[in-house]
């Protein structure tokens, strides 16, 4: 293997590339990203960057030891496949680029509402700069999706002393990642930070005056800011003979799957182009399924046997997803998953200041959310990746550490 591109910016991508040279890869190295800033991290930019406490989450890395090619500014447009294992040519903005090895780390894009009025979305560093100059103090805020990023953006800017008003389509926060009764848990979590929660309520569009609601209604508001998800970035994928679906399809190696081909075959996969990070869809054997997990802590992680799989070494990546958040002076933490689990166990007083909530299949601990519970997660996290058997009355007694309720 003579030369890899690695296309997207993002820290999947750079991942990639020290994961590369760890491994020994000593050939042509390239970089494409569609914005023209260094790869930095994002999970700063809806806290620190909009607060004002930091203007750079620039990644600290070594580009002349990494002898990477950046190519920055330069969208990929598309791409061509030779026969498995022997490489293409990636096209992009900036003409045709041939390769031995190709990594997939384009990350996800923002869903947007209809309209023609300004609304604000959080993906970069220059969307986090923007915002942060708009978020003063009596600005009226209208922040649609009381996820993650709308939390998160409703903090800051009710600290800021703006008008805050959180509008969510579901009957509670957080309904589609935790489910409805975890999310009612955090309703009062806006009250007193004096925002504004409006449930159960769409949007229709967000025109010059803020939001027009669907069945008639409005909100008026300065700013407008969108926090409903993202989709991963495919429309360069289109005709590569790529296996699309959510994302990016993927086994548990990170290598993609060719369209068409017969499942489980050894014509399936092709060793020579992954995927990883936002836009990757890749199989758990852990749970079972194709997991799309678009955190930090997977684009993090999984470029490593992404590079694996690219140098012929044999690699798996099955962690268990962790994600976390800082949310009207809470840290709100979450390992596992909880799709498929037959219980919900609380640990702690819901209303108290501090409290966890455990999800079990029979005596399998699947996943562990921990409000201010720094412990419970940190334990939660390695007996969920071990798989070892707890006992289901002890997790649920928040007085005995998670690591004391394992079944000998």
């Amino acid at each position: 293997m003579d030369r890899v591109i690695v296309v997207g910016g993002g820290l999947a991508g750079v991942r990639a590339v020290e994961a590369l040279r760890g491994k020994g890869y000593a050939g042509a190295l390239s970089l494409v990203s569609a914005e023209r800033h260094r790869p930095y991290d994002r999970p700063p930019l809806s806290k620190a960057v909009i607060a004002g406490e930091t203007d750079d989450t620039t990644v600290d890395a070594d580009w002349d030891a990494l002898r990477c090619e950046l190519r920055l500014g330069e969208r990929a447009t598309g791409l061509r496949l030779d026969a498995p294992g022997r490489g293409g040519v990636l096209a992009t903005t900036a003409g045709d680029m041939p390769f031995d090895g190709l990594v997939i780390a384009t990350g996800a894009a923002p869903v947007t509402l209809p309209g023609d009025g300004r609304q604000h979305i959080l993906r970069t560093i220059d969307d986090a700069r923007d915002l942060r100059g708009r978020l003063v103090e009596g600005t009226r805020v209208a922040i649609v999706g009381a996820g993650w990023i709308g939390a998160e953006v409703a903090t800051t800017a009710a600290k800021k002393g703006c008008e805050v008003t959180v509008v969510e389509a579901a009957d509670a926060p957080l309904a589609h990642a935790l489910g409805p009764e975890i999310g009612r848990l955090t309703v009062p979590w806006y009250a007193e930070a004096g925002v504004a929660l409006r449930t159960g309520v769409k949007v229709a569009e967000v025109d010059s005056g803020g939001l027009a609601l669907a069945g008639g209604g409005r909100i008026d508001a300065d700013e407008v800011v969108v926090g409903i998800g993202v989709r991963p970035v495919l429309d360069w994928l289109a005709g590569s003979g790529l296996l699309l679906e959510r994302g990016v399809v993927t086994d548990g190696a990170c290598r993609t799957v060719r369209e068409g081909a017969e499942p489980g075959t050894a014509g399936e996969a092709r060793p020579d182009v992954v995927a990883v990070g936002d836009c990757a869809e890749w199989w758990s054997g852990r749970y079972g399924r194709r997991l799309l997990v678009e955190h930090w802590d997977t684009a993090l992680n999984a470029p490593e046997t992404a590079a694996a799989t690219l140098l012929g070494q044999d690699a798996e990546y099955d962690a268990a997803p962790y994600f976390w958040s800082e949310q009207f002076g809470r840290m709100v933490q979450y390992a596992g998953n909880h799709a498929a689990s037959e219980r919900l166990v609380h640990r702690g007083d819901p209303s108290g200041a501090k409290w966890s909530v455990a999800w079990l299949t029979g005596d399998r601990l699947d996943a562990i959310l921990a409000v201010d519970r720094p412990r419970d997660l940190a334990q939660a996290r390695r007996v969920i990746g071990a798989g070892t058997p707890v006992d289901p009355g002890l997790i649920a007694d928040p007085d005995v550490a998670i690591r004391q309720a394992v079944r000998p």
